[in-house]
């Protein structure tokens, strides 16, 4: 069971190729998550094509490591949650560590990055920089989810009961009803 009393925001998580790839890995990274208070909402394993790859990244087109990281990206699987938490954006991105992997590894060597980042492309996860980002970025993963409605009916119930449980199959909480 998991209480949830403050102001819920959503993010967006990405758990890329490198790591979807060692079963262990995904395993720890979702521990870390739940037990950073974050509520896996919903969840989804997908293979990007190469141009759907292109549109989500398209913001990184002009910049050296776009083709890279595109080519990457739709090479695998890849593990995508819509997580929530109070301040969920920052907590995610503070849980991932900086994106550039050699720093992190001693800057911030606990953190997702500094601990299974392999290089600056290659660094286990992605998360959103803004709740504009976030809702953008949770629309072109989950066109069905409606975030205002979430917030209205599933939010407004873990705010006023605030008890969830976490259902393994689908990798997501649930509230207790």
């Amino acid at each position: 069971m998991h209480v949830v009393t403050n102001r819920l925001q959503l993010t967006l998580a990405i758990l890329k190729p490198d790591c979807m790839a060692c079963p262990h890995i995904i395993s720890e990274i979702r521990r870390l998550i739940m037990n950073n208070g974050f509520l896996f909402v919903q969840t989804k394993v997908v293979k990007l094509s190469r141009p759907d790859a292109e549109e989500f990244y398209r913001i990184h087109e002009d910049k050296f490591f776009y083709n890279r990281l595109v080519t990457f990206m739709s090479s695998g699987p890849i593990g995508v949650h819509i997580l929530a938490r109070d301040d969920a954006i920052n907590k995610w991105r503070k849980l991932l560590g900086p994106t550039r992997v050699l720093r992190t590894i001693f800057d911030e060597p606990d953190s997702i990055r500094g601990r299974f980042g392999l290089t600056d492309t290659r660094n286990c996860a992605h998360g959103s920089d803004s709740e504009e980002t976030a809702k953008k970025e949770i629309e072109f993963f989950f066109p069905g989810f409606n975030i205002n409605k979430w917030k209205d009916d599933v939010g407004q119930f873990l705010r006023e009961n605030g008890k969830v449980t976490f259902d393994e199959k689908l990798c997501e909480h649930v509230p207790e009803r």
